[in-house]
């Protein structure tokens, strides 16, 4: 009832204020080319959908990179991205030491020579795209078991990437399901490899909230850090030297201080992850009771490293991108979880199926078609749980997330042996050749987060806890030691495991790499030893996972073609981590009965929230500023302070963070790094009314780089 309230409230405010329902947000991530089937002129963008994206990798969309596993954009023709200090984290993690803490102090490099690889990063950038739907899908009978189905669009869609790759070493492409297998594409990237830092503001200001306000509103984070992309001399993607030239990207945001008023216009551009709005209700459950379970590993991972970062700075240091990624996704359940129920949304998902029902057997083609479709997958999912929870406790004991880092090296080492035995287009994706270097990369870096004896100490703790699963949930490489129910045989186990394997030293790793399976065995090593054996029974669960992905895909793309039709082409593509366009509006919303957030924050606010410490920690610098109101031309003449934070209906979810957020002239005004509490449900459903996307004022990422760090330079490359 009170929700209800709330509308009524909210429906009433707007009809007051004369805003229209324009100012919702539009249920869709939208594919550069479906641009033009909206109605963007006349809800107020003043550029052509040619003017953000042509098919020959120009256009406004085109200064938009996938970064980090998230989103920047270049603001400058000498290569200058902007993107957000979360995205840019593993980075200032990776650099820093317990005596050199750019995590909490931040990093500014005063010239280009100054500047610091960003070690792990990678940009991509996108040079176009097409429709390869028919050459996927060409190879396909009826005929064909599941397994047959999948190994054939398998093998079409990499040699398309191996055919567009061909067009320059430096070009990496992919392929791409929309619609559930309705349609497929293939995306052509430039791919970046000589990325380094610019400036990051201090966690007190780059993290000002930390997990306490993460996902909320009112928020006062100044999320932002500058990146830069470099090339060699003849404009080539390549690894790190000091004879590489800024990269000279083909177009170039430009940033605007004009600010906006509510109620304006605004459109994102980005890489969104993954969402689920295509779901039907059995898949929908299934998802929440995973996220129920994956709540409860989240936390107990996270408490572990907390009380092992208690001995020193250092292994905290070695553990804070794992813990900031575990805290970001266990609260983002939680608002899942929590904002399903005060929605009610397996009622509203039961009231669409009913529709969808109702419009299939008004017609008997339709009915032959789809009329048993919800069952069958309702069906499926059953059968998908239980290899879904087989599958999830082996890999996460060889994940570097959720188990041992020096045991998923190890299988790292190993998987990759036995797939180099194989012709290369025979590989699983991720070991192909063009794959190695990253592989290699990812080897290396390993090193900057995992501290040893904690990592040991976390297999013990891991193992242990299998004493309480059932015996045919236990993998087969741990049932002897398992079933001893002795602490002390798997503390001597793993003490077995570390002492005598020679994996923990990072460059014995990558020589290991060129090794075949034969001789890895004769080293006898038992790290790699166990990695063998837990991939036997990976394998097996490997060959299971795509035959059941082929068969729901299959029912998926039956279903999703049938909701196309009813929605008459107004549906877009779940987010897939491609390039997505998304549009909306300045606005502030109700999320409960009698309270209205607005859509703006100050640094009134910063300074009201101030504790003294983190993560409400504000710089004395940034206090005398605001107490002096030395503001500059970054001042927001409506609100008299510098704009810190803003919300507006656009669309998004994670991988989204650092897309620019543009107005209606395509100018910069704002970096996405969040949505709001009442927002992450959208990832599978949409209430218009409280989808807010949170954005940093790129008047507050200028103050703080000119005004708080002095940093003029950025600023007079930027134009101001």
């Amino acid at each position: 009832m009170r929700f209800k309230r709330a509308l009524l409230i909210f429906a009433i405010f707007f009809l007051f204020a004369g805003v229209t329902s324009r100012s919702l947000a539009d249920e869709g991530m939208w594919m550069p080319h479906q641009m033009k089937d909206l109605n963007l002129k006349d809800l107020g963008l003043k550029m052509k959908p040619d003017d953000l994206y042509k098919k020959d990798g120009t256009g406004l969309m085109s200064a938009v990179v996938y970064l980090g596993g998230g989103t920047g954009g270049f603001v400058s023709r000498e290569g200058l991205i902007l993107t957000n200090h979360h995205v840019a984290f593993g980075a200032l993690q990776r650099a820093s030491t317990e005596k050199k803490d750019l995590i909490k102090n931040g990093f500014i490099a005063w010239g280009k020579g100054e500047e610091i690889s960003a070690k792990g990063y990678i940009a991509d950038v996108l040079l176009g795209y097409e429709k390869v739907t028919d050459e996927v899908l060409s190879n396909i009978s009826p005929q064909m078991t599941y397994m047959e189905k999948y190994n054939a669009v398998d093998r079409a869609k990499k040699k398309l990437i191996a055919r567009a790759e061909k067009e320059g070493k430096d070009i990496r492409c992919n392929v791409a399901s929309m619609y559930s297998g309705n349609e497929y594409y293939l995306f052509r990237f430039k791919r970046i490899k000589d990325i380094r830092l610019v400036y990051a503001p201090p966690q007190d200001l780059g993290n000002f909230g930390g997990d306490i306000d993460n996902w909320m509103w009112p928020r006062h984070t100044c999320d932002f850090a500058f990146l830069r992309a470099y090339v060699s001399e003849d404009n080539v993607g390549v690894d790190f030297s000091p004879d590489n030239v800024p990269y000279k990207p083909k177009s170039v945001l430009k940033i605007s201080i004009d600010g906006f008023k509510e109620g304006d216009f605004t459109f994102v551009m980005g890489y969104p992850g993954r969402t689920y709005r295509n779901y039907t209700l059995s898949e929908l459950q299934f998802d929440m009771d995973t996220m129920l379970k994956r709540m409860e590993i989240y936390k107990d991972t996270i408490a572990f490293f907390e009380k092992a970062g208690e001995e020193s700075r250092e292994i905290q240091i070695k553990y804070a991108r794992l813990i900031t990624g575990l805290n970001n996704s266990l609260k983002n359940y939680q608002g899942k979880i929590e904002g399903m129920g005060k929605i009610s949304v397996v009622d509203r998902k039961k009231s669409q199926e009913k529709d969808f029902l109702e419009w299939v057997n008004k017609d008997r083609e339709r009915q032959k078609k789809c009329g048993e479709i919800l069952g069958k997958v309702k069906n499926f999912m059953q059968k998908y749980s239980v290899y879904y929870w087989k599958n999830n406790l082996l890999s996460g004991l060889v994940s570097p997330h959720l188990g041992s880092t020096l045991l998923a090296q190890g299988y790292k080492v190993w998987r990759t042996a036995e797939e180099r035995q194989k012709p290369d287009m025979e590989r699983e994706p991720s070991y192909q050749e063009r794959d190695l270097p990253f592989i290699k990369m990812r080897i290396q870096l390993a090193e900057k987060g995992y501290d040893l004896k904690t990592d040991r100490s976390f297999l013990m703790y891991t193992l242990k806890k299998l004493f309480d699963r059932p015996e045919d949930q236990v993998p087969a490489a741990f049932k002897e030691i398992i079933g001893k129910h002795s602490e002390k045989a798997v503390d001597d186990y793993v003490d077995h495991l570390y002492d005598k394997t020679s994996l923990a030293d990072p460059k014995k790793r990558l020589e290991l790499l060129d090794k075949k399976p034969v001789e890895l065995m004769k080293l006898n090593d038992p790290i790699l030893n166990l990695a063998a054996e837990l991939e036997k029974e990976m394998k097996v669960l490997r060959e299971e996972k795509k035959a059941l992905d082929q068969e729901r895909l299959e029912m998926k793309k039956v279903y999703v073609d049938s909701l196309m039709k009813l929605k008459e082409g107004r549906i877009a593509p779940d987010a897939n981590s491609t390039i997505r366009f998304t549009y909306g509006f300045v606005e502030g919303y109700y999320p409960k009965d009698a309270v209205y957030y607005f859509p703006q924050t100050a640094l009134k606010g910063v300074i009201e929230k101030d504790t003294g410490k983190f993560p409400f920690h504000v710089p004395e610098k940034l206090k005398e500023l605001f107490t002096e109101k030395d503001f500059g031309p970054y001042i927001d003449k409506k609100l008299k302070d510098i704009p810190a934070c803003f919300l507006n209906t656009t669309n998004v979810t994670g991988g989204n963070s650092g897309s620019p957020t543009l107005n209606t002239k395509g100018e910069q005004v704002g970096i996405i790094f969040d949505m709001t509490y009442e927002s992450v449900i959208g990832d599978y459903y949409i209430v218009p009314e409280l989808q807010r996307t949170i954005s940093v004022d790129i008047r507050y990422v200028l103050f703080i780089t000119d005004k708080f760090s002095g940093a003029k330079h950025i600023i007079k490359e930027l134009g101001y």
